[in-house]
């Protein structure tokens, strides 16, 4: 990584006029000490799907825009993963060297980020997690805990991965690490997303690190997890793994005929 590298923090937004200035503040407060200390200039891209809120408005407010704070405003409601391949997109078109992606509900501790940032001198792709030692999460209901470790679960054991926290939506990642991982080309638009990167990058053989963070939950807006997003994200991990049980099975096939 070069001493000058330039990161973007990719954050989606629909209806976060209250959460964003703050997030905005708090990561402010950490670009000098990262520019100084880690050899990373930071900037922001909000990817806006037509917030009705005005969230986009609010961005456009902040002191930081547009000199390091960039809006992406888009046209109804696309999805997570759609904004964050379109954030994706826009970090490589405009030469960026690293990328983390972060949600705006100030669930995700920015002051986490030069820490990873630093891991990631030596790994393709850094997952910020609540799943491995020192990882906690911060007044969430005994359900939703319950659900997320179960959810966790599930993409783990189904799909063979070593990673601990698959869903976390707070990660970093080397620009050529993420092509390599075909992020732009993935198929999911809900918290799938998480997983689906998760599984590819891992079968490439990417490198794959994971920090211990602390996920508060949001203190004001409403969460974007619905029922439809957790089938989209049960039935997809399901689909991928019988993909590669039947790649596996026809493989073996072929060496068969060969023989």
């Amino acid at each position: 990584m070069n001493t000058t590298a330039r990161g973007l923090l990719v954050v989606p937004t629909y209806d976060e006029s209250a959460t964003v200035p703050v997030l905005l503040d708090r990561i402010a407060a950490i670009r000098a000490a990262t520019a100084t200390r880690r050899g990373v200039l930071l900037d922001v891209l909000v990817v806006d799907d037509g917030s009705p809120d005005g969230t986009a408005d609010v961005v456009r407010e902040h002191p930081g825009h547009p000199t390091w704070i960039r809006l992406l405003e888009r046209e109804g409601k696309g999805g997570l993963g759609s904004a964050y391949r379109a954030g994706f997109a826009w970090a490589v078109r405009h030469r960026y060297d690293i990328v983390v992606q972060l949600d705006a509900d100030g669930s995700h501790p920015v002051e986490t980020i030069p820490p990873m940032l630093a891991l990631l001198r030596d790994n393709d792709l850094v997952v910020g997690s609540r799943y491995v030692s020192g990882g906690a999460t911060e007044n969430w209901p005994a359900r939703r805990r319950a659900l997320s470790w179960a959810a966790n679960l599930y993409a783990r054991q189904t799909l063979r991965l070593r990673t601990r926290d698959t869903t976390s939506g707070f990660r970093a990642w080397r620009v050529d690490g993420l092509l390599e991982c075909g992020v732009l080309d993935t198929e999911s638009n809900g918290y799938g997303f998480q997983v689906e990167n998760t599984w590819h990058a891992e079968r490439l053989g990417l490198r794959v690190a994971e920090h211990p963070i602390t996920f508060t939950e949001r203190t004001a807006g409403a969460s974007k997890m619905s029922a439809d997003v957790a089938r989209e994200a049960v039935v997809l991990i399901a689909r991928w793994r019988m993909a590669e049980i039947r790649e596996r099975n026809a493989r073996s096939a072929r060496s068969l005929r060969s023989a």
